[in-house]
């Protein structure tokens, strides 16, 4: 067997609002990737259509603002919504390159009536199938302005040989119990996805990888003043109030035992490719692995509710009421 996998994480910027010119620098990172012969590329937490980065300059606490929801009205039209197929492209790619793929959207689920967002984590395998949609279990305080409450049903792992691949969202990552339940369906490689800020990934990713005993990936996004299109709604009222660098990115790899592979990388937009050994978690899992050896189900465990949830639902009516 191979021991080896080689990921490369695409430090990216938005084109803030615009679902296919974003999809459009997703597929040309794909293509760079696959160029240098990667197994998985890693995108940030909900880089189509984009962050809302505007909630915390533009006042959007204020209750029944025209303003926020001009930007808000905007932000589901350029949602995806994968029903609607607006991934098929991102699918062809990862089927044709055989190219695994983790990426950050904005999720406009059909199943939840098609009108409220969700901060969604997709998995695509090597045959373009997608395997699983994480929708974030719990914004992050502004984010809560914008993003709805996820559910469990993306708690998932994923084989990709030699490794078992888990991701979260931000600050999900922070989440204990989040966490347990990916290390307990095998996590050997935990991706963690991140709008872009250093603080988020120099301390934590390097925790999640000695506590997971595996490999950490934390990927980023960037985004400058200067990157903010034109056509975004109330531009001027949002360019008055950022800074130069609204995100600076800091996606980088930490190894079972909490060194670096790749430090955080602060440089702009960027393709980081590694290669990681399944052999270093192997050797680090000897002394503690937290879903093994050195776990004890009969005092403690978690109970994961992976059911996808839904405002309503259709039992079948009884035979009587269908009989003639």
């Amino acid at each position: 067997m191979s021991h080896s996998l080689n990921v490369a994480l695409a430090q990216c910027s938005s084109i803030l609002l615009n679902r296919e010119a974003t999809l459009e620098k997703v597929l040309d990172r794909m293509q760079e990737a696959a160029k240098q012969d990667c197994d998985l590329i890693c995108f940030g937490e909900s880089l189509v259509p984009g962050y809302p980065f505007w909630l915390s300059y533009t006042g959007a606490a204020k209750f029944n603002d025209r303003i926020q929801k001009e930007i808000h009205a905007r932000y589901i039209e350029e949602a995806v919504c994968i029903e609607r197929g607006d991934l098929m492209e991102v699918q062809a790619s990862a089927k044709t390159n055989k190219l695994a793929v983790y990426l950050g959207i904005i999720e406009r689920p059909l199943d939840r009536g098609g009108h409220s967002l969700y901060c969604s984590l997709v998995y695509i395998n090597k045959e373009g199938e997608i395997q699983s949609v994480h929708r974030k279990l719990q914004p992050t305080y502004e984010e809560r302005l914008s993003w709805s409450p996820g559910d469990g049903h993306g708690l998932v792992t994923h084989a990709l040989a030699p490794f078992c691949v888990g991701g979260l969202n931000c600050w999900e990552n922070w989440m204990p119990l989040s966490r347990a339940a990916l290390y307990g369906q095998g996590e050997n490689l935990h991706v963690a996805v991140w709008p872009g800020a250093v603080r988020n990934t120099e301390d934590l990713t390097r925790v999640l990888a000695k506590e997971g005993r595996s490999y950490c990936i934390s990927v980023s996004g960037v985004l400058a003043k200067a990157d903010i299109p034109e056509d975004f709604p109330h531009r001027d009222l949002f360019l008055k109030a950022v800074p130069d660098i609204i995100a600076d990115g800091g996606s980088c790899i930490s190894a079972p035992d909490g060194s670096w592979v790749i430090p955080p990388q602060t440089r702009g937009e960027t393709l980081v490719v590694a290669t990681l050994d399944i052999r270093r978690v192997w050797e680090e899992r000897q002394n503690f692995d937290p879903s093994g050896h050195y776990s004890r189900p009969d005092v403690t465990r978690l109970v994961v509710d992976r059911s996808r949830q839904s405002l309503v639902s259709f039992p079948k009516s009884p035979k009587s009421l269908n009989s003639t």
